[in-house]
């Protein structure tokens, strides 16, 4: 049987939430201001890439990172955060919602059938 080998995310982020929570606000909001508006309300950097924050020693994707310091909860391999706008560039709050992972895949499926998902809008 093989071993599933768990990423020690979750502990940091609960670390980063019980302890250093106002420094990370801070730079989550930082970084949503210096994201550019597109068109359809997307907070975007000029990355290729969702673009990556290192905070406390640690680097994770800027849309995860948001999201678990200003939400104060912490997405695993389990729960993860959806782009409610099909855009894994975007870093807007508004725009992000935890869910498993059978979540974020109806959501590519429905995106990919119907379109613009008519919860978003």
């Amino acid at each position: 049987m093989l071993e599933y080998f768990e990423d020690d995310s979750e502990e940091r982020f609960r670390d980063i939430i019980e302890n250093h929570l106002e420094e990370a606000r801070r730079r989550a909001f930082s970084l949503i201001e210096a994201a550019r508006v597109d068109e359809n309300g997307c907070r975007v950097t000029d990355t290729v890439k969702p673009q990556k924050v290192r905070f406390n020693g640690h680097q994770w994707e800027a849309y995860r990172f948001i999201y678990c310091v200003l939400n104060e909860e912490i997405a695993s391999r389990d729960r993860v955060v959806r782009h409610r706008c099909h855009n894994r560039s975007c870093i807007n709050p508004d725009h992000l919602e935890i869910g498993s992972q059978r979540d974020n895949k109806r959501d590519d499926w429905e995106h990919w059938a119907y379109g613009s998902d008519p919860d978003y809008l």
